[in-house]
């Protein structure tokens, strides 16, 4: 196996409008193996500003760039698919992975989340055991085997 090269936390933007879900990741991930610095929006919107440094979210060293985004679809104001379609239209925000990451199991929402640019489509597992796995597995992928691009300058 490789040698971890993590230096920092792990940075990760959930993006979800349910206080539920809300919980129930920040409990799972403090109950993986993780090194996470979990950061939380409740829709699309606000996940846009805390990427451009816009409003509460102004102060770039209290609101890190996140490393991989995690996404929910069906929220407010702004759903996931129109926030994939804005994000991925910014140059500077583009290369910001995205992981899909929702109860859905529908095809249209596969199909449409990878072809507006999601990096991937995970359903929640119901079982909580099998979301602690899933999120350490998707975090230990994300954070020590991915090389990500630098961020963009454009």
């Amino acid at each position: 196996m490789t040698e971890s090269t993590q230096t920092r936390p792990f940075t990760i933007l959930l993006v979800e409008d349910s206080p539920v879900q809300q919980a129930l990741t920040r409990r799972a991930l403090e109950d993986s193996t993780l090194d996470a610095d979990l950061r939380v929006v409740d829709d699309g919107v606000a996940a846009l500003q805390y990427l451009r440094r816009e409003g509460d979210f102004s102060d770039e060293s209290a609101n890190p760039r996140p490393d991989i985004v995690l996404l929910d679809l069906n929220m407010p104001r702004m759903n996931g698919h129109e926030f994939l379609d804005r994000l991925k239209a910014e140059p500077k925000l583009a290369q910001i992975p995205v992981t899909v990451l929702t109860t859905s199991t529908a095809d249209a929402d596969v199909t449409a989340s990878y072809a507006r640019g999601a990096n991937a489509f995970v359903t929640k597992p119901a079982e909580y055991e099998k979301f602690v796995e899933l999120l350490n597995a998707l975090g230990q992928f994300w954070a020590h085997f991915v090389k990500a691009p630098p961020p963009s300058d454009n």
